[in-house]
């Protein structure tokens, strides 16, 4: 017997944004950044706080050296998952693209709280002379 509260309400799209977030992965994994920076946005038109997308949408501006617009999505994602180490990461290394040390470690003293023997966080400072 089910019970009245014990099936999940029916969303019409959800089976299409499904999709749509496999299209995003795979074009990724086949390198295809503009369709797929293409289809994330509009993914995020259609569900706006997804994590992964957000952060996969910024790793492709960071890929294209569109750093600030990158950072845009890196905050976007951290609203959401504000330990994310990745995210934080690609934002230091974004920060660090536009000349901004103060916001470079920023970052890394927050990747130093949540794991303090992150290697990457090492090499960044000793190239920012911290």
């Amino acid at each position: 017997m089910t019970g009245l509260f014990s099936r999940e309400p029916k969303d019409p799209r959800r089976k299409k944004n499904v999709q749509k977030l496999k299209e995003v992965k795979k074009l990724v994994k086949e390198k295809k950044y503009a369709e797929a920076l293409k289809s994330g946005t509009e993914y995020l038109q259609k569900v706006p706080g997804h994590h992964d997308v957000l952060f996969t949408v910024g790793g492709i501006y960071y890929l294209q050296n569109k750093y600030k617009t990158a950072i845009s999505y890196f905050d976007k994602a951290l609203d959401i998952g504000t330990y994310d180490v990745d995210v934080l990461l690609l934002k230091a290394y974004s920060h660090q693209k536009l000349g901004e040390p103060k916001l470079v470690v920023q970052c890394c003293d927050k990747i130093k709280e949540i794991d303090p023997k992150n290697r990457s966080v090492a090499k960044l400072l000793d190239e920012l002379d911290f």
